[in-house]
Order: C-alpha cells, then structure tokens, then sequence
C-alpha cells in the first residue's frame, strides 16, 4: 500500500505538470504573434480592436497580437515591407500604394460609408461647396485634397482658384480653426466632429456623403496586409478578420459596453467623446452591409476611376487585386 501511495503521488505530479503545460510549453507560446499598426492614435475607428483583444477574441483564433502607433513609418509602408503583418489604411491610400506597385491589400471595411466632411466655424454660415470661395484651408498634404476640393466647388458652380490653400500638415484642425488660423478643415466626423460639440466649438460640416455626384463614397478606414502575407498565411489572416468581426459586430451591438472597453485600454482618452463618438460611429461599422467588413467593388472601381480622372493616379488600378472579401466569416 505504501508503495502503490508513493506511485499516486507521482502519477497525480506527472499530470500536474502535463495540465501546465510541461517541458516549458505554455498556452501564450502556442499563439501566433501578429502586429497589427493603427493609422493614428487610439480612436473609435479602433474601438472593435481592443474589443476583440480584452474580450479574448484573438486569443480564441490562436493570435497574440501586438497593436502597436505609427511612427515614423506608416501603415502602409510597414505592411508592405513586412514591418508589420497587418495595419488600418484608408481606400484612398490603398489604392495610390497600388498604384506605384506597393504589394498592400484591403482585407475588410472598418466602416461602411465615408464620415468625413470639410468644417468651418458656424459664424461664417458656410452651408455648402458653393460658400467656399475666399475661405484659407487648412491642408495636410494628402494628394486628394485638391481634386476633392475641386470637384465639390466646380460641381456647385463655384470657382476653385478663389480658395486659399494653407499647408498646416497634421496639426489639430479644431485648434487652426480656433485660433483663425484657417477658415476650412477636412475632418471626421465622428471624432473631430464630437469633439468640437464636446467643446463648444460650434461648426458647420459640409458632409462628403451628400455630395456624391461630385466625389464618389469610398472606405475609410480599412484593414491591410500584404500580398505575401495572403499567399503564405490565409489562414492567420482568416484568424485575425475573424476575431475583428466579432470585435466590431460587439462594438456595433453594444456601443456602451464598447466605448467602457476602449477606455479601460486608453484611459488617457475623454470618456464623454468616446461615448458620445461610439454611439454615433457605431451605426457606420456594418450599416446596410450583410455582414462587417464587406467591401464593394462598385465601390472600389468608382473612386479609383475618380482619382484617374482627376489625374491623382496616372494609370488605372486592377481593383480586384486591391481588396478582397474571401477572409470574412
């Protein structure tokens, strides 16, 4: 009997060891690490990333992932370079990468619509493209800028030329319009957009969205990775688009408990925006789309035809090789 005690004692160590994961193997050493590079600092954009990360998402697709600011290289550039396994972007930025042959693609829609929008102080009673004329813009250098600009102007009979660009490149638009440092910035809605209400800044916006016969709607923001990435891991790509739609299905279903969760992982962040932005975003993260993340070639091939005829692009992209749905549960 004692013998027979002393070989229990050991069978009941052995499985001890087995249960923790014995010869040095751990769970968290069984996960693939990923990094995963966000366009700026933490936003409501982000919100569905934190979510799949602190509700245990990633882990439950086997990921370890790292969310890590850009610095000074941008999504773009590390996705495409290997840097990081997989960044947010913008239709836009996808599509001129493309166009100089950068191997990055759209892997799924952060939001379905474009939220954007050109603000100006309320007192200047600017209603739409055509009030533009004799306003200073605050412009942060993106290629697309002028065309845009143009488009809405000349599309309401207004002259362009009559509008003063300002090179401010990313400085704080609510700060420039403030101070009256320019008349007209081009924001986010549903960030800058709270932000300034929060604040008592009161705007007007002339809303992208309502102005689609001159500018065609277009993703913003969107998940990338690389060409390499798509042909020698589907299946972490797969893992990863997985655990982001449940993050972001969450995030649209529960703006509440989401914006709780983004606050706890950035709680540097004002909780009355984050609230407020959540519950207005949130209806953008899926809106009439069947499912989050869906991408619409019609809505591809439009803005890239656009920004060719514009001459931001000289040669048209293949725009089924900028974006791709097959990841999406």
């Amino acid at each position: 009997m004692k013998h027979l005690k002393g070989l229990s004692v050991v069978v009941a160590l052995l499985l001890i060891t087995i249960l923790v994961g014995g010869c040095g193997s751990t769970k968290s050493e069984q996960l693939t690490p990923v990094k995963l590079m966000l366009d700026w600092v933490p936003n409501t954009n982000h919100t569905g990333v934190f979510v799949a990360r602190d509700k245990g998402y990633f882990k439950d697709a086997g990921l370890d992932v790292q969310i890590i600011e850009p610095g000074e290289v941008y999504p773009e550039g590390a996705v495409a370079s290997g840097a990081a396994d997989f960044g947010i972007s913008f239709q836009e930025s996808v599509t001129l990468a493309r166009a100089e042959e950068a191997p990055i693609v759209s892997i799924a829609a952060v939001l379905q619509h474009n939220t954007s929008g050109f603000a100006s102080l309320a007192t200047l009673n600017i209603t739409g493209p055509a009030h533009f004329e004799g306003l200073r813009y605050g412009a942060w250098g993106s290629p697309s800028e002028i065309p845009t600009l143009k488009a809405l102007m000349e599309g309401s009979a207004a002259d362009f030329d009559k509008l003063e660009m300002v090179t401010t490149g990313f400085s704080d638009a609510l700060a420039l319009l403030s101070e009256k440092q320019v008349d007209l910035v081009w924001i986010y809605y549903g960030w800058e957009g709270i932000q300034a209400k929060e604040k008592g800044i009161d705007l007007n916006v002339v809303m992208m969205k309502d102005y689609l016969n001159c500018v065609p709607d277009f993703y913003t923001p969107v998940f990338i990775t690389s060409e390499s990435t798509i042909k020698n891991k589907p299946e972490v790509i797969k893992a990863l688009v997985e655990a982001l739609s449940r993050g972001y299905t969450f995030t649209a279903q529960h703006p509440d408990e989401a914006a709780d969760i983004l606050l706890a992982a950035v709680p540097e962040l004002d909780s009355t925006l984050v609230n407020e932005s959540q519950k207005w975003i949130s209806e953008y993260y899926i809106a009439e789309a069947p499912r989050w993340g869906e991408q619409k070639e019609s809505v591809w091939q439009d803005y890239a035809d656009w920004l060719v005829k514009n001459d931001v692009i000289k040669t048209p992209i293949v725009v089924k090789e900028a974006f791709t749905n097959q990841f999406l549960p």
